[in-house]
């Protein structure tokens, strides 16, 4: 199992920027990939990004291509979440995951974090 933990959510105003982070423990070694998820009120959990964990391929949703950008540090087991010209729209609960299968990368993989909240106002 892999242990997952988020860092930097916070509240910013719209046009401005937020970095997130999480780092994995746990059985490290078994990760395909990292990405981050969002849940909003009342709507559903969707894929925001994600990024292999080998060959750091990074994946993105349409709505955040251009604004938002993937990373990853192997020997820190941290992926990082750099989020720039932020809408109110963004405002959602972030969770990191991971999974073992690249089939997985948009859906949720087996190991998820216990999210960070990111407001951003009007």
């Amino acid at each position: 199992q892999v242990q997952l933990v988020e860092s930097g959510g916070g509240l910013v105003q719209a046009g401005g920027s937020l970095r997130l982070s999480c780092k994995a423990s746990g059985r490290t070694f078994s990760m395909y990939y990292m990405d981050w998820f969002r849940q909003a009120p009342g709507k559903e959990r969707e894929f925001v990004a994600g990024i292999t964990w080998t060959g750091g391929t990074p994946y993105y949703a349409d709505s955040v291509k251009g604004r938002f950008s993937i990373s990853r540090d192997k020997a820190k087991n941290t992926v990082y979440f750099e989020m720039n010209s932020l809408k109110p729209e963004d405002t959602a609960i972030y969770y990191c995951n991971a999974g073992r299968t690249i089939r997985t990368l948009r859906t949720g993989g087996e190991s998820w974090g216990q999210g960070t909240q990111v407001t951003v106002s009007s």
